[in-house]
């Protein structure tokens, strides 16, 4: 996911898929407690799209 893709989404967008990254990095990281994972890459990713999704919010936030 690229920072421009986001840019053109609505504040509500993001925040559903901030809350939809939230949860899929709750199931991983519960999963990863009790049994070995696929790719453990997927953390850095999903920490790394909800800091974007996060500065998006924010820029827009501090420029309205």
């Amino acid at each position: 996911m690229n920072a421009t893709e986001l840019r053109d989404l609505s504040d509500d967008e993001l925040q559903a898929k901030l809350a939809e990254l939230k949860e899929e990095r709750f199931r991983l990281r519960f999963r990863s407690a009790s049994e070995s994972i696929d790719n453990p890459m997927r953390f850095r990713t999903l920490r790394r799209d909800t800091a974007r999704i996060l500065t998006v919010l924010r820029s827009r936030a501090t420029n309205s």
